[in-house]
């Protein structure tokens, strides 16, 4: 990622909205958005299997196994504006375990791309799977997306959930309203 050519054009972007980049207060705004966008895409430049790093091992476990409200913070493709809120993941390990901090990682992977939350929800299922092979695997998420909120129909009440299932989540009724049912339970 060109961080110097993504400051140039945040400075050419001022001038279009008809701000002075050479004022105080914008004088290091283009180079702080730079790093701002470096940072908030680092999904681009990671991949599932570096992130994992291993963290998969071996288990006598096939119990359904749950991550509750990990925080989700990406960027809707269609305005570049913020979406946030929360995912669970739920799995039903057949052999192999992944270490739980990895859950929140591939949800941190994936969410820092220009995103849509329905296709976000599918890639950590997907990648949940892969890494896995679980049984079964079942992810909702639910966010608030300022594209709707601050700009547009202007809802700010609004909330998207969406919902991906796999294996047993998807082919078992009861495997997918236990799941269900759990990530709805009272927090600890």
């Amino acid at each position: 990622m060109n961080q110097s050519r993504i400051a140039t054009l945040i400075r050419e972007l001022l001038v279009e909205i008809g701000e002075n980049p050479d004022r105080e207060g914008l004088q290091r705004t283009p180079e702080r958005v730079a790093a701002a966008w470096a940072e908030l895409t680092r999904g681009y430049r990671e991949d599932p299997t570096t992130l994992i790093n291993g963290a998969v091992f071996s288990a006598e476990a096939n119990n359904m196994i749950i991550a509750r409200d990990i925080e989700v913070y990406s960027m809707c493709e269609h305005h570049m504006m913020p979406f946030f809120g929360r995912c669970h993941i739920g799995y039903i390990a057949r052999d192999m375990v992944i270490g739980v901090s990895k859950l929140a990682r591939l949800v941190d992977m994936y969410a820092r791309r220009l995103q849509i939350q329905e296709r976000l929800t599918a890639q950590i299922a997907h990648a949940v799977q892969s890494a896995v092979n679980a049984e079964g695997v079942g992810v909702v998420m639910s966010c608030r997306h300022l594209c709707m909120m601050m700009r547009g129909v202007e809802k700010h009440e609004s909330v998207m959930t969406t919902s991906s299932v796999l294996g047993s989540f998807h082919h078992v009724q009861s495997t997918r309203l236990e799941f269900l049912h759990l990530i709805g339970s009272p927090k600890p």
